[in-house]
């Protein structure tokens, strides 16, 4: 066990660099230094390596294996849509066009029903594993998930933390 947790926390650690270079400086289609939007191609990178973490820190065995690919099958879906929500969102935001509140609501409720749905297909993906998984994995996966959490929470104080400091951007204002 001693092993198991040492290698989930260095793997933890290996991760933490690529994911803070990548939140810094992006570049590439669909990303630059400027806008702070992650490329196709560094979004699949982040994904794959998500993806390594979790079946690495699980250890799973010959039985839990055959249950692994749906649940990567979901976690690169659900990767997948959020990459061409993120995408879509940052051309609306570049385009200065009149927005019709109403339709920014009915927008937004898609979104929000589309986000719903992956994350069901999620859950029924992770259901039969997470059934097989013993307390000693199961604890290993709170910790990955922990860890991801705090990423996100980091990334998001870092996003709103670099919007401050411009002065001229507003995130609640809408475009003109």
């Amino acid at each position: 066990m001693r092993k198991g947790m040492i290698g989930v926390v260095a793997a933890m650690f290996i991760v933490g660099a690529p994911v803070t270079h990548a939140q810094q400086a992006s570049s590439g289609p669909g990303g630059t230094p400027e806008s702070g939007r992650l490329s196709q191609a560094e979004f699949k990178m982040l994904t794959d390596i998500r993806v390594g973490v979790i079946k690495a820190a699980l250890q799973l065995t010959p039985e839990q294996e055959k249950l692994w690919p749906a649940v990567e099958e979901a976690i690169r879906a659900r990767a997948e849509t959020r990459s061409r929500r993120l995408a879509a969102l940052g051309e609306r935001m570049d385009q200065q066009r009149d927005v019709d509140p109403v339709q920014l609501y009915r927008q937004r409720a898609d979104v929000l029903a589309d986000r719903a749905a992956g994350l069901r297909k999620l859950a029924d993906a992770w259901q039969p594993l997470y059934q097989s998984l013993t307390p000693d994995q199961k604890t290993r996966l709170r910790l990955v998930t922990a860890h991801a959490i705090e990423g996100l929470r980091t990334a998001m104080e870092n996003r709103r933390m670099d919007s401050d400091d411009e002065e001229d951007t507003e995130l609640w204002v809408l475009p003109r």
